[in-house]
């Protein structure tokens, strides 16, 4: 007899918890929105984050841990939002302490929009996390970083065509250029918009 019929995998968990948390897009009573950075290491989330934050950070450890989560304000659109870098992680079924810290930090700050940071190098790599992201009910945008690198070994993103397969905002960057950065902050804007209404 298999002991583990009827128990549900992991990643079932996990979707259950986001699921149950409800989400429902309000501020928090500072009346500031929250925009949480994810993605794998080195693919410039920390760039976007001193970009849409300037100098005014908070770099802390997470409750709990050794973990440093970084964490700034900055406004887009009409609204403020809290700006937060997460550690690298690659899935939502943690491995390391960095990526619990992370899932842990999606699934109990309840942010109103994640951004998904992904190289463009490697982008089919990186889509997985994406798709979980998706899948536990979290309001994702898929940023394309390092189109320029990219660019330059050959490689084209078609962005509208991402976009319309995973039914999400995508779109493309190279941040350490500043391009891309006002479309970015255009579609954050339409889709918090969007979700609210």
């Amino acid at each position: 007899m298999d002991c583990c019929r009827n128990k549900k995998n992991i990643f079932t968990v996990i979707m259950d918890g986001f699921k149950r948390k409800g989400r429902d897009g309000g501020e928090e009573a500072a009346g500031k929105k929250k925009l949480v950075l994810v993605g794998t290491p080195n693919v410039g989330k920390s760039v976007i984050f001193n970009q849409l934050t300037g100098s005014y950070v908070t770099v802390s450890n997470y409750p709990g841990t050794t973990v440093e989560i970084s964490r700034g304000t900055g406004r887009i659109g009409g609204d403020v939002y809290e700006v937060i870098d997460t550690p690298g992680m690659y899935s939502l079924v943690p491995i390391t302490e960095e990526e619990r810290v992370t899932r842990t930090l999606l699934l109990e700050e309840e942010p109103d929009i994640v951004v998904h940071v992904a190289d463009a190098k490697n982008l089919e790599r990186m889509l997985s996390l994406t798709l979980q992201l998706k899948e536990a009910g979290l309001p994702v945008i898929l940023v394309v970083n390092m189109m320029d690198e990219a660019e330059k070994i050959g490689r084209k993103v078609d962005i509208d065509r991402l976009s319309r397969i995973l039914d999400i905002p995508v779109v493309g960057t190279a941040a350490a250029l500043h391009r891309g950065l006002d479309d970015f902050k255009r579609k954050v804007a339409d889709y918090d918009r969007r979700r609210a209404a």
